[in-house]
């Protein structure tokens, strides 16, 4: 039981520096524009930028739980595998969702 509890621990760190890689590259092309061209740079653009990460980040620890923890071998693990990628997409595109229609880009 302690190995499983390590193993969480573990994925939720590898997953926390991977989302936070994972929304400072954006971040920085943003200071850029904000830099050369403040005319382009709007506010509403910072709100994906925090929100689909989250999202990516959520469904990422529910697919490594679900493909590596829950069901580690068998029929169950190739159900769980696509289940798992199946919320994943859901999940990021929920929270894209989520992000544009706060911004009120999302029609």
């Amino acid at each position: 039981m302690k190995t499983q509890e390590n193993a969480i621990k573990l994925s939720t760190n590898t997953l926390l520096k991977a989302t936070s890689i994972g929304a400072i590259i954006p971040i920085l092309y943003l200071c850029f524009i904000i830099l050369t061209k403040e005319e382009t740079f709007e506010m509403w653009m910072l709100y994906p930028l925090i929100i689909i990460p989250i999202g990516g980040g959520l469904g990422a620890i529910f697919f490594y739980n679900m493909t590596f923890i829950w069901f580690r071998e068998g029929v169950k693990r190739m159900f769980a595998f696509l289940l798992s990628a199946i919320v994943y997409g859901v999940m990021l595109w929920g929270f894209a969702v989520l992000a544009f229609a706060i911004t009120g880009h999302w029609n």
